[in-house]
């Protein structure tokens, strides 16, 4: 894996334009270090520009491709785009594939971008490679190999042994950012999981009472269903549901559709999740993990899955990280209370924290984001890194991550 050669200033000029231009995208912190894989091509403004368009595509299925990653493909003949595509569903056509169908016999000869290698496998779809190559695409540009095993640069190989042109590495950063769950999970056999927590200005999450609703305004509970859609499941304590009954579905205004609600996973040692619950009554999928025989103890008539315990009694989150990972979950999301919370801080399972704080104090009777136990030293304490904070309404948006 080579770095490329300097890029000129019309390539340099353009990345900069495309991260102003469109914020949405994340687009690397120096958008003259790309790396290839393929070869040391120095991409042009119009191949940034394109890329750009083929993320964009890719983002249109940021709420319905699990478990299959997000991508664009825009196919560019004569300094004209003749087809466009984005993958929807998993089962469903590849992004490659209805951007040859859109430009038809306008591929041929024709330059393929692309926001992730081409696979070369036979899934519920058959290989991309091979359909670019029947089209007589000469060229593609992928924004990132594809991390997965099965793929890897074979698609890549396979192209190139095919006689096309093969050029990867542009706006990698942007295109990884769109499918961090997707990576993580190929390349750990783990999801990316993130927390969601809403606090006041004093670190409280809810009055004594446990009375919660509502601390955030509704910008920022509407970014909060955003982070559900994105997310292949909802994982959450069984104590939450028990106090609260949520629904963890993500409502918002899309068009039918294009959200495939997450699934729901309640930790429930016991086994003790009602069949009145909101989330079990709901349409979707709805999980609950245990240590107990769920064949002979089930009120709910749920879909249950028998994990070890850990020392206290609880599940053993290592086996519930590994389950998940297990299960094609890319992007997992834990609302939850101070209790699980606390123990996934402890065992370090969470990737990103994601915080909204809210201009109002609830007091020192309140209650808090973690359980943990008492910490005697300085030196024991829990520190995160700041990687993000927006405002989101009246209310400040706060990523962390490992230092």
């Amino acid at each position: 894996m080579t770095s490329c050669p300097a890029v000129d200033g019309r390539r340099l000029n353009a990345a900069r334009r495309l991260r102003f231009e469109h914020p949405s995208l994340r687009f690397p912190a120096d958008p003259t270090t790309v790396r290839c894989m393929t070869s040391p091509t120095e991409f042009t403004a119009d191949d940034a520009a394109y890329m750009a368009r083929a993320l964009r595509l890719a983002e249109r299925g940021l709420y319905s491709t699990d478990p299959n990653p997000r991508v664009g493909c825009v196919i560019v003949r004569g300094g004209r785009i003749v087809g466009e595509g984005w993958h929807r569903k998993a089962g469903e056509s590849h992004a490659e594939v209805e951007a040859l169908r859109e430009a038809g016999g306008e591929a041929r000869g024709a330059t393929a971008y692309v926001s992730l290698e081409p696979c070369c496998h036979h899934g519920k779809t058959p290989p991309c490679t091979e359909a670019l190559i029947q089209a007589g695409v000469v060229r593609v540009v992928a924004a990132m190999q594809d991390p997965n095993p099965r793929v890897a640069g074979a698609g890549l190989k396979r192209l190139a042994e095919a006689g096309v042109a093969t050029d990867c590495g542009l706006l990698e950063g942007t295109a990884e950012n769109l499918n961090l769950g997707f990576c993580r999970r190929m390349r750990t056999g783990r999801p990316l999981v993130r927390s969601k927590l809403a606090m006041s200005l004093d670190g409280r999450t809810a009055l004594l009472s446990g009375e919660s609703r509502w601390i955030t305004g509704p910008d920022a509970r509407r970014d909060a269903h955003r982070l559900r859609a994105r997310s292949s499941a909802i994982v959450t304590g069984i104590e939450t549901v028990l106090a609260d009954d949520p629904e963890l579905t993500a409502r918002l205004t899309e068009a039918p559709g294009a959200i495939v609600q997450p699934v729901r996973v309640v930790l429930d040692s016991k086994l003790r999740l009602p069949a009145t619950a909101r989330l079990v009554r709901n349409p979707g999928r709805a999980v609950a993990l245990t240590t107990v025989d769920g064949a002979s103890h089930n009120p709910a008539m749920l879909e249950v899955h028998t994990l070890p315990a850990a020392a206290d009694g609880r599940l053993d989150l290592a086996a519930v990280i590994d389950w998940l990972g297990r299960s094609e979950f890319n992007e997992v999301l834990v609302e939850a209370g101070p209790t699980l919370n606390g123990a996934l801080l402890r065992g370090g399972w969470v990737d990103e924290w994601i915080v909204y704080l809210a201009p109002l104090v609830l007091g020192d009777k309140a209650r808090g984001l973690f359980h943990l136990p008492e910490l005697t030293r300085m030196a024991d304490r829990f520190e995160l890194a700041l990687k993000d904070l927006r405002p989101v309404g009246k209310d400040l948006k706060l990523t962390f991550g490992k230092p």
